[in-house]
């Protein structure tokens, strides 16, 4: 007995680690230069500019701006009894020394992975416009995209000690219709970075000699972190859940923690 697995899996790696089952992008996607195009696509990978993989094409032609022409690679597990459990083999490869007999190179993997039923090409995000459907759709649905541009993001007036709850509702009614764009990949969601974003970042977490700057809220943000001082954004990824592993509050990502 064989069972399609019907969700989208994405691995997170960062730190100078390349996926090689299942395919990481490094956040490539259809670039046809050994260099990615955006290191700032969807997440930070703190990889150099050479590695990872592309998305493939579905057909001989290129699947160009039709999501529905993307070859996404599908796994298949086996029946539910315990002597027919499926294995998906992972493997990486480090580039920097990893090992438990040197002390000083000896490291910690995490895989961490988020799940989102994948759906059919009728589910995928295809147009701007304003209904409620495809806001949702745009803002939540995770997808390669066709462009290598990073998503935007609109934040609240800078001379705003306070966001009003009408405030917030423009602007993020703002984000949905111009902002985000269906035809840019995206993993985590808008809602997601805006808590991230405008949420205190834990004061007891390592942050070495950095000084990291109280903004217009009153507080340091999640956002920004010690390896993360000037509150870069990529993707959608909140960088304080990031860098901070197991993290203090609750998280998208599924984890394997193997020492």
């Amino acid at each position: 007995m064989q069972a399609f697995i019907t969700f989208t899996l994405i691995l997170f790696v960062h730190g100078d680690i390349f996926m090689t089952n299942p395919r990481g992008s490094n956040n490539r996607l259809n670039e046809k230069s050994n260099n990615r195009a955006n290191a700032n696509r969807l997440f930070d990978s703190q990889n150099n500019n050479k590695g990872g993989y592309n998305v493939g094409d579905r057909f001989a032609e290129e699947a160009g701006n039709d999501p529905a022409k993307q070859y996404q690679i599908q796994y298949y597990e086996s029946g539910p009894q315990l002597e027919e459990s499926s294995k998906l083999i992972i493997e990486w490869a480090n580039q920097h020394g990893c090992g438990s007999k040197n002390r000083k190179s000896k490291c910690n993997i995490v895989i961490q992975y988020m799940c989102m039923n994948n759906g059919t090409d009728a589910n995928y995000p295809k147009t701007q416009s304003g209904t409620v459907e495809e806001q949702k759709k745009r803002t939540d649905y995770m997808r390669d995209g066709v462009s290598t541009n990073t998503q935007d993001y609109s934040k609240p007036l800078q001379r705003l000690k306070k966001e009003t709850e009408a405030l917030y509702k423009e602007r993020m009614t703002e984000n949905r219709n111009k902002h985000v764009r269906f035809d840019y990949g995206l993993h985590e969601s808008l809602i997601w970075y805006d808590m991230c974003r405008y949420r205190e970042a834990n004061p007891r977490l390592f942050r070495a000699d950095q000084q990291l700057n109280i903004e217009n809220v009153g507080y340091v943000p999640s956002h920004k972190t010690r390896q993360n001082a000037n509150g870069n954004r990529r993707g959608f990824e909140c960088p304080e859940e990031r860098d901070y592993y197991p993290y203090w509050q609750p998280t998208l990502q599924g984890n394997y923690d193997k020492d």
